[in-house]
C-alpha cells in the first residue's frame, strides 16, 4: 500500500461524497454544500490509493491564532494504518 498525500483541491464530487458515506457521516446528504464547504477550507488535505480517495481531512483558521479541524476521515477499509495522522502531520506543518 503507497498512500500518497496531496493538497489538491482538483477532487471529483464523487470520490468525497463516496469517502463520506463510507463513514456514514451524513454530510454526504448535502454534497453541494459540503464539497462548496471543504473547497473553501483553509486547508484541505486528501489521501490516495491510486486513484482511490481513501483519506480527508480540513481545517478552518482565522490566520492567526485559531485552526479548528472539523473534518478527519479515513475509509473504513484503511483505518488502523496511520493515514490520519499523515494527513493531521501535513496539515500542523503545511
Amino acid at each position: 500500500m503507497a498512500i500518497k498525500i496531496s493538497e489538491t483541491r482538483n477532487i471529483p464530487p464523487e470520490k468525497i461524497i463516496a469517502l463520506y458515506k463510507a463513514n456514514g457521516w451524513s454530510s454526504a446528504e448535502k454534497p453541494t454544500e459540503l464539497y462548496n464547504a471543504l473547497m473553501n477550507a483553509h486547508a484541505l488535505v486528501t489521501a490516495w490509493d491510486g486513484d482511490r480517495l481513501v483519506g480527508l481531512g480540513n481545517a478552518i483558521s482565522d490566520g492567526y491564532l485559531v485552526v479548528y479541524y472539523p473534518h478527519l476521515l479515513v475509509h473504513p477499509h484503511y483505518q488502523n494504518k496511520g493515514i490520519g495522522k499523515m494527513i493531521m502531520d501535513r496539515m500542523r506543518t503545511g
